[in-house]
This record gives structure tokens, sequence and C-alpha cells, in this order.
């Protein structure tokens, strides 16, 4: 059984080679995603590691938790707990670190970072160990800055040249004293750093006399437990923590492994899509070929083969044919690998540096998931030919499905169906992440339940299309009466097509629907002119709103500033806004009251005020983060959206309690409206900054749709892989339908119908089974991008569903165009057959 097994590999080499490249492209992208994330995660991994070998214990603020009307807060890192740490015994150094952001601008104006991050810190001391100096000297006061060599090398920057650089808005030009080395992962992952001296960094970055870490570097011989024993001793308990530096690179590792198990399930949920769509190629091909050799199994049951023997045989081509292509898709799935590496250099987001890594996992999954969904896919073909009765099989009594065998498969996929939409009805009534596992389970039951039942749902929808097809004479309908000859085959060939547009479908009618629902919830809240914000959306300094007022035609500003506060011993964020303006730049709906701001009166919106019980009028006690206490009054009750809501306040009363003011944005209106010319005004009254943005509502609509287009092209791409393999399918199935067909085709030239007759009835039957899938894929996707929209609409309040119709008639076309290419090979070789050899063919 064996060695039948294997002749009949080598007997069906191309008709078994459909099915080779289905599987092969699914475990390439398996294997594919595995070596691309194993080896990001180890190079990650590794030049992390290096960033701690001068930090042996790390010492941090403790969190004071909020009590009362107390609003929590972080201890504060003095530089005496600096010295402290330094004079343990076993310490050799300790450094104080100081963070935050810094926007470096290279010579054509444009932010560095490639997209990462750019960072700043400070220079410790004349020698700091963790930014051995390439060149040049350390930097004294603001005006003096270091750059790291990646990013001078990227720039062109050299030791005094002077460049343009924001901390938190307003345009600084320091001189460039120096270039550094340094292993920190974010720059060698494309981002920036820049450091200033110590007293400088603490002023700009709001720290002053503060440090956000003490480093400290242990002596030769003093393990890193010991030295934290040593600074747990030294330093007050209540005010700092500390972390060993090998526990901080574990916890580095591990949280890297974590951001790429992010992205690894990802990739492998559209390779599962691949393999999924992939296995109805494989029994659809494995059905085939049993059904060309019904008498030969039924001979090899008369001469003493046993059903389980028939069914083994089966599985061991099955077995060699997953052998085969799981061996192609683990090499092809390495350079896949490879080239997303160098894909991601190419766009501007450079890899660490590092090797491929191609796990024993990465082989046993290629292996396991290769000849697995080979196996499982041609078991059932296998087993039933194996209950074929030998007689019936050798007196060519085809097995048709049985009466019985239709209504349990039938009932069964109404079953699956209705389970799906009620589950997937009752996601709908749910709110945000509580809707999101029944949607999905919803979606799996409702997709198999189409399945099942596409056999039962092919003859309607393809009659349908009978009136078109009788334009094409005879062609047309032979065509028709192909694709419903056998409703099983036709309907797995068109089942692999429809998962994909069923994909593509949801995505882009959710992508839709979102983007318009920002768009008008924008446009009707919001009467600003401008937004102006930071590019990374870090807060801004207050100076920026000083800066606008005096710009050009600006008529109104106001800040959106946040600050925490505890009302009734629980913590709130207030939105400081300037109340003399606020109501020129929005127009929220009113609920209760007026939209006034000022002094001691808020508006609060309707979700803060429903949970406090609060109405126009009502008085309430704040605790400002300073400890100071104020009564405010409630003067209106507005409805919020997702750009703005919670408690406002006026800036001028909220100020005297902040120690560090900072704008999240400062919203403008200018008296002509939005221009070129108002914006370039704008722009320049800021410095022409980098790091910061000015955008009218067209500019934020256009980013969202720009993050929106960026994930449905990724989309679009990742399904492109279900789609190739369900082209693959529908050539499959036409090709060993032809040679099924071989006597019938013989005898229709026979008669008369000629070769373009013949060609032409092929392509129109591989074009209908290509639409019905298309059909079937659209429609689904409509359902599921409803359904998902409901879900998202409980907490958007403007979300409204938004048919693409355009794209849906093109992917109507893709389905067509599919069908037109599956079908130039078989029609051809139907075409070529001679029709004397093909009449006396069994």
């Amino acid at each position: 059984m064996f060695r039948t097994a294997l002749r009949n590999v080598s007997a069906h080499k191309a008709r078994l080679l459909m099915t080779v490249l289905a599987v092969m492209l699914g475990v390439a992208f398996v294997s594919g995603t595995l070596v691309f994330t194993n080896s990001l995660s180890d190079a990650l991994q590794k030049q992390s590691a290096k960033g701690f070998d001068h930090v042996d214990v790390a010492v941090t603020p403790q969190w004071r938790e909020a009590e009362g009307d107390k609003v929590g807060e972080y201890r504060e890192l003095t530089r005496d707990l600096v010295d402290d740490s330094a004079k343990v015994p076993g310490a050799e150094r300790a450094i104080g670190v100081v963070e935050g952001f810094t926007a470096l601008a290279g010579k054509d104006g444009k932010l560095l970072g490639n997209g990462f991050q750019s960072q700043g810190g400070n220079y410790w001391g004349a020698d700091d160990p963790r930014y051995p100096l390439a060149d040049g000297r350390a930097p004294k006061g603001e005006g003096e800055i270091l750059i790291d060599s990646e990013t001078a090398e990227r720039a062109g920057y050299e030791v005094g040249d002077t460049v343009r650089m924001s901390v938190d808005g307003p345009v600084m030009e320091p001189e460039i004293t120096g270039i550094f080395t340094t292993d920190d992962g974010n720059v060698a992952a494309g981002g920036s750093l820049t450091l200033f001296d110590t007293a400088s960094a603490q002023k700009l970055f709001g720290k002053a006399g503060t440090f956000d870490e003490i480093d400290v570097k242990a002596k030769d011989g003093v393990s890193d437990t010991a030295l934290e024993a040593q600074l747990k001793k030294a330093l007050p308990s209540d005010a700092v923590e500390t972390t060993t530096g090998t526990r901080l690179a574990d916890d580095q590792a591990e949280a890297i492994a974590s951001s790429m198990s992010g992205i690894k399930q990802g990739l492998l949920v559209f390779a599962g899509i691949a393999l999924f769509v992939g296995t109805f190629i494989i029994a659809n091909t494995f059905t085939m070929l049993v059904a060309q050799r019904t008498k030969e199994l039924a001979l090899m049951r008369a001469v003493g083969a046993s059903r389980r023997q028939v069914t083994r045989s089966v599985l061991i081509e099955a077995f060699v044919v997953g052998a085969v292509a799981a061996v192609a898709g683990l090499l092809a799935g390495v350079g896949i690998g490879a080239g997303l590496r160098s894909l991601m250099g190419t766009l501007d987001a450079p890899m660490p540096d590092g090797p491929l890594v191609v796990t024993p996992g990465t082989v046993a999954s290629a292996f396991v998931v290769g000849i697995l969904v080979t196996m499982l896919a041609a078991w059932l073909p296998g087993r039933r030919a194996a209950k074929i009765p030998p007689v019936a099989a050798m007196s060519a009594v085809h097995a048709t499905a049985t009466t019985k065998s239709l209504v349990l498969r039938n009932t069964l996929g109404a079953l699956f169906s209705a389970a799906g939409v009620a589950v997937v009805l009752a996601a709908t009534t749910m709110s945000g992440s509580d809707g999101q596992a029944p949607m999905g389970l919803g979606a799996v039951l409702l997709i198999i339940g189409v399945f099942i039942l596409t056999p039962l749902l092919s003859r309607p929808l393809i009659a349908a299309a009978a009136p078109v097809l009788r334009v094409f004479g005879v062609a047309g309908k032979l065509a028709r009466q192909n694709s419903v000859r056998n409703p099983r085959r036709t309907a797995a060939t068109a089942s692999a097509l429809m998962i994909g547009l069923t994909l593509i479908t949801g995505m882009t009618v959710m992508a839709g629907s979102l983007q318009h629902s920002i768009d008008k919830m924008a446009a009707s809240a919001v009467e600003a002119d401008y937004m102006v914000s930071m590019a990374n959306g870090r807060p801004l300094s207050p100076d920026v709103e000083k800066k606008l007022k005096g710009a050009g035609d600006v008529t109104a500003t106001s800040p959106l500033r946040n600050a925490e506060a505890r009302i009734d011993g629980r913590s709130e964020y207030l939105t400081g806004v300037n109340g003399g303006t606020i109501g020129e730049l929005t127009e929220f709906p009113v609920l209760g009251g007026a939209f006034e701001v000022g002094g001691a009166r808020v508006v609060v919106d309707e979700d803060t005020a429903t949970s406090y019980g609060w109405k126009a009028g009502s008085a309430f006690t704040v605790a400002y983060a300073d400890g100071e206490k104020q009564k405010l009054t409630v003067s209106g009750v507005y409805q919020p959206n997702e750009l703005m809501s919670g408690i406002m306040i006026d800036t001028a009363t909220l100020a005297p309690h902040q120690s560090e003011t900072a704008d999240m944005m400062v919203m403008v209106k200018t008296a002509g409206g939005t221009s070129d010319a108002a914006k370039e005004s704008l722009e320049k009254a800021l410095g022409t900054n980098p790091a910061i943005k000015v955008q009218d509502k067209q500019d934020l609509s256009n980013e969202i749709a720009k993050m929106f287009t960026l994930m449905l092209n990724m989309v679009y791409g990742l399904l492109a892989m279900a789609v190739i393999v369900a082209v693959l399918g529908v050539i499959n199935t036409l090709a060993m339908s032809v040679f099924e067909r071989s006597q019938e085709i013989g005898m229709l030239r026979a008669i008369g119908l000629d070769r373009k007759g013949i060609k032409r009835m092929v392509r129109l039957e591989s074009l209908v089974i290509s639409l019905f899938g298309g059909v079937l894929g659209i429609g689904l996707g409509v359902f599921f991008g409803w359904a998902a929209g409901e879900l998202v609409g409980t907490s958007m309040a403007t979300y409204e569903l938004v048919l693409p119709w355009a794209r849906m008639g093109i992917f109507l076309l893709l389905a067509a165009l599919v069908g037109v290419l599956a079908a130039l090979w078989p029609a051809r070789r139907a075409a070529r057959l001679n029709m004397l050899q093909a009449i006396k063919a069994e």
C-alpha cells in the first residue's frame, strides 16, 4: 500500500502541483513570520542588554498613592540621593539620569528620528561612561549639545554646526560641541539622542534639581544583589525603589518578547487564513483524484485491501505532498523573513544588526503545519473513497450524496449560521471590548455555517446568472450546468475566494465608516480653524499660545491643558481652557444651563455630571495637586465627543495651583478662516518648528485617513496571500474538472462545438464560480462591517455606516478577474484535447 501511494504521487505530479503551491504559500507565511519576529526580537534584546552594561542597580522614585484630597505623585530623586548612592561601600560611581523629548531637525528642516522617538538626556560630568565621545567636548549651558554618531551621520552634522531643535515648542539653535557613540536600542532602530549638561537638561525638561533615575555601578568583585542590599540600607525605603541591572535586562527582554508576540500573532492570523483557504484546494484535489481512481481503489478492495488501508494510502499521499510543501515553504519562509528585515530598512525603520534566527521551533512548526493541514484536508476524501462498495465502483455506479447526508449537511449549516447571526447580533448590543470576543465567535460560526450551506446556495445564485449566460449560446448554457453539476466542488472552490473577500470587504466598510464618523465629529464640535500640537503628542510650552496670539489675523486662542485633581476622594482630570474664547472655538450641544467658563464657573460633560449627580447650578469642592481646595459651580452640562470631554475650567483659575504648566493643544481662530497664507503665518510665528504641527480640520482628517489607509493596505497585502491561494484553487478545480470531462469535451467537439466554444465554456464556468464566491464574500463582509460598526457606535456617538459602493464594485470585478485568469490554462488545455482520444478515454 505504501509503494502504491508513492506511485500515485509520482503519477499525478502535475495535478498535485497546485496543492503543493497552496500549502507552500501558507507554510512560507508562517515560517517567514517566525523567522522575522524571532530575528527582530533577538537583535533588540541583545541591543538592549548592551544598554545596561553601565548599570548594576537602578534607583527609581517611588509612587505615592492618592489619598483623600491628595493627588498621587512620584517622590523626588535629589542630588543628595545621588551622592548617598555613590557613597555606599560597594559602589564605584552613581549617575543621575534626566530624560525627556527633544525634537532635532535635519538640514532640510524636517524632524529627525525616522518615525521613532527623538530623545534627550543629560551628559554626566566631564566624562560620562555611558556615552563615550567620538569627537569634540562635553556641553556647557543650554546653547551647547551632543548628538549621537548615527544621527550625525544620517543628517550630515559635524562638531561646530548649529542645529534647530525644540523641547516643548519654542525653537532653540544650539551648537554641537561633540558627537558620542551609544548602544541605545532606540538610536539603533532609527531614533535620535541629544544630550545637554545636567543642569540644562533638568531645566529644559521641567525637572529642576531632580532626576528620573540613579544608575549605580558596582566595584569589581561586588555583585549587583550585594550592591542593591547596601543601597536599600542607605536610602529611604519610602522614597525610592531599587532594581538590579540583571533584572532590568530581563524585564526589557520580556517586554520586547511581549511586543513581538503581538506582531507575531497578527501575522500568524493571516497565515492561518491562507492555510484555511488552502484546505479547500487540498480537499478538492484529493476528492477529484480519488474519484478518478474509484475503479482502481475498488479493485484493491476486491483483492483484499481493507477500508483502513485504502484510507491510509490516501493519507500517505497527503503526507508526501505535505512534506514536500513544508520543505519548500520553510526555505521560502527564511527568504520572506530576510526580505521583511530589508523592507523595514527601506521604510525608514531600520533594525539593529543581528543574524537571521531560524529556531528548531520554526522548523518544527513548518513541518507540523504543512503535513498536518494536508493530511487533515485529505482524510475526508480518503474515508469517503474507502466506504464505496467495490461492486458499485467497478460497475461505474457513482456513489452520489444520499438524501440523508444532504439533509444533515443543510440542517447543520442552518444551525451554525443561525447561531452565528444570533451571537453577532447579541454582541452589537454590548459595549466596547465586552463585545469583541462574542463578535469574533459569531463571525466564525457564521462563516462555517455559510460554508456548509454553500452547495445549497450555489444552485439559486448561479441560476440567477442564466439570463446573462444565454447570451453566449450553447457555451453559456453548458457553463451554468457544469457549475452546478457538482455543488460540493463548486462550493469548496468558491468558499476559498469568499473568505478573503469577506475580510477585505468588512475591513473596508469599517475603515470608511470610521473615517466619515471622525470627520463628522470634528465638524460638529470644533469651530477653531487650526489645532496646534507637538508632533509626538507631548505637551506644549505655554509660550506657544503667547506667540500664536500675536500672529497675523488671529482672533481667538485657547489652550487645552490637563490637570489632575480630587473630587469627593476620586481622581479626576480637569481641562484648562481660555474661558473668554472657548465658546468661539467649540460648539458643543448644551444639555442644561449655559456654556460659560470663568472664575469658579465650570462646564461638565454629561457622563461626569451623571456620575456625580450634578446639574446646572450644582456646587462641588475640588482639591488641586498643590493641596489647595476651591468651591466650583456647574454653569452648564454639555454633550462630549472623543476629541474633548470632562470638566472644563478657566486656565486663570487653574494655573495658580500648577507647579508646571503645559498645554496638550492650542486651538486657534483666524479672521479670514483657513487658507495656505494663514497656516504659513502661524508656522512662521512659531519659528517654522519641525516639532510642532499646525493642522486645520481637513489636515486632521487626512492624518487619520492616512492611518486607516496604511492599515487597510497592510491588510490587503496580507490577505493577498489568501486570494492567491484561492486563484490556485480555481485553476486546480477547473484543470481537474477538464480532465474528468475529457470524454464529454471530445463528444462536444465531435458534434460541432469548436475550440473557441470549448474555451468560452470553461472560462464562463470559472467566471460564474468566482463571482458566486465574490457575491457571498461581499455580502458577509458588509454584514460583519455593519455589526462591528454597531459595536463601535456604542462608544462613538457620531458613528454612521457608510458603504463603499465603488470599492465593493472593484472587489466584485477582482473576483471576476480571478475567474478569467484562473481559466486561461484549463481552457487552453480543454480546447487542445484530441477529440478521438478524448472520446476513447475512460
